[in-house]
């Protein structure tokens, strides 16, 4: 495969990574905004009337679950998560795209962590889209890792 045509598999890449931080920031952002009980009052209304037509509905009984059990804590993780992943995301995106040398091996270090963290994460709940993002975290850090070499062969040396 031609290089111009990695470059832009790369470029590709990194802008769904960016993409995919920016919902996290609005996520993160909006969950700041909106109360424990609103959440979990409006997931009890819907499952309820999901659960009145159809008594095994998979998705409105797990959220039902989920909303017995969402506190005001875990609200706030999950704001600050979304919002300070979403943020680190961008920063590392932007310098990326800018070929700045330091966001490669940050980008590794994170997008490393944020794999392990994933994995870790499937071992309790066995969500498949763990491994899916993991799996595009890995390519993602591949593509860098290609990108970062040319960077660093193309540098002047002194």
């Amino acid at each position: 495969m031609q290089e111009k045509h990695i470059h832009e598999i790369f470029v590709v890449s990194v802008l769904f990574k960016g993409a995919h931080a920016l919902i996290e920031i609005v996520g993160g952002v909006a969950l700041y905004m909106i109360s424990t009980e609103w959440i979990v009052g409006t997931i009890n209304r819907f499952s309820r009337d999901q659960l009145v037509e159809d008594p095994d509905d998979w998705i409105a009984t797990h959220l039902l679950e989920f909303a017995r059990t969402f506190s005001v804590e875990a609200h706030q993780f999950y704001a600050f998560y979304l919002l300070s992943h979403g943020v680190v995301k961008s920063i590392l995106v932007v310098g990326l795209l800018r070929e700045k040398l330091w966001a490669y091996p940050a980008s590794f270090a994170v997008f490393g962590a944020f794999i392990a963290y994933q994995l870790y994460r499937y071992t309790f709940t066995h969500d498949f889209a763990l491994i899916l993002l993991s799996i595009f975290d890995l390519f993602v850090i591949y593509l860098a890792v290609h990108e970062y070499r040319l960077l660093r062969k193309h540098l002047p040396t002194h």
